[in-house]
């Protein structure tokens, strides 16, 4: 009985840390990907240098790292959240 109630106190706790340690970097690279769609068609409709017709730009921008880095916290938060389910899972699973 002490063990399924440790696991699944873990598992709860790193569902919750997880969760919250996903969360900001999560909405900070939505919004880095927002402004970047918007960047995009305003350049389609200026016909700017970024066009299929200009020849897009591929070099590798500053929001490009924080975005890779933004994506892989979030992702490594999420692994720790998953973590917790596979804890609260192994509670029920010895109980």
């Amino acid at each position: 009985m002490t063990v399924n109630l440790l696991l699944w106190l873990a598992g709860v706790a790193l569902i919750v840390v997880g969760y919250l340690q996903a969360r900001a970097p999560y909405q900070r690279y939505r919004a880095l990907q927002a402004t970047e769609e918007n960047v995009r068609r305003y350049e389609d409709w200026r016909g700017g240098r970024r066009t299929a017709a200009g020849g897009r730009d591929r070099s590798v921008t500053g929001a490009d790292v924080m975005r890779q880095e933004l994506r892989d916290r979030a992702r490594r938060w999420a692994f720790v959240a998953v973590a917790g389910v596979v804890l609260v899972f192994l509670g029920f699973a010895i109980r």
